[in-house]
């Protein structure tokens, strides 16, 4: 099993912007152009781009997608967006224009038949988000705590024949204070389903344990904050990704 790095651009107000902990109030600016950010991106070797709107998971609707369709036509890497995503017809608009993987997160909790129905119908170009918070799922842009356990959602959509899981500690993002690795793996062992770890990555070891389970499921990791804040570079990853 390979393991991969997703370098994250999530955009707001049109910028490329990180926040703690989904916080909206705790936003750090790195960038006016997200196109040119993942053009240096793909250009420094990356297979893949990870790109939230967060505008779009705020509002429920698609708010930053010419950005996303503009690097999926224009850039040579492969483009997964989620943020805003509510219905078929919002996948169907990027995966129709190029982008390659849809990420389901609110809707997942709110519509768990039209979520199924979209693993039926569109396979591994979905990509479920389970976005936790003391272990229980958050949706709306972090801004809602759900009643649903991440683990029995995983379950549920497993058995609808989900594929891909991103698995987000709401406490970790962005608090560059490490992965939790424990319950990135027990979702990967309890579904059986391949799992991208997202939030808390602070330094290339973090990276390294993570893929010290690839074949336990977990198949590779989002970077944002570290990689901003230049903790290490996107090649150092890339690196880490190749060993």
């Amino acid at each position: 099993m390979s393991f991969t790095i997703y370098p994250a651009i999530d955009m707001r107000d049109g910028r490329c912007v990180r926040l703690e902990q989904g916080d909206f109030n705790k936003e750090t600016v790195y960038g006016e152009n997200p196109f040119e950010v993942a053009k240096e991106f793909a250009e420094t070797g990356a297979s893949w781009i990870h790109m939230v709107d967060l505008d779009g998971a705020k509002a429920g609707s698609k708010q930053n997608a010419e950005h996303v369709l503009r690097v999926a036509k224009e850039l040579d890497c492969k483009v997964q967006i989620g943020g805003g995503i509510r219905s078929e017809e919002d996948v169907r608009f990027y995966l129709d224009q190029g982008v390659d993987r849809v990420i389901i997160g609110s809707l997942a909790v709110k519509d768990i038949e039209m979520t199924k129905h979209l693993l039926r119908q569109y396979g591994d170009q979905i990509a479920i988000g389970l976005d936790a918070r003391d272990g229980y799922v958050s949706t709306a842009g972090w801004l809602e705590k759900s009643e649903i356990q991440a683990v029995d959602l995983g379950l549920e959509l497993a058995e609808a024949g989900a594929t891909t899981f991103i698995y987000t500690d709401i406490a970790k993002d962005g608090m560059l204070s490490g992965p939790n690795v424990k319950e990135i793996v027990r979702l990967g062992e309890v579904t059986g389903v391949n799992v991208i770890a997202s939030g808390g990555i602070q330094g290339l070891e973090d990276l390294y344990k993570l893929k010290e389970y690839k074949d336990q499921h977990v198949i590779g990791s989002i970077v944002g904050k570290a990689l901003y804040s230049k903790r290490f570079t996107l090649a150092e990853a890339l690196e880490v990704e190749g060993s």
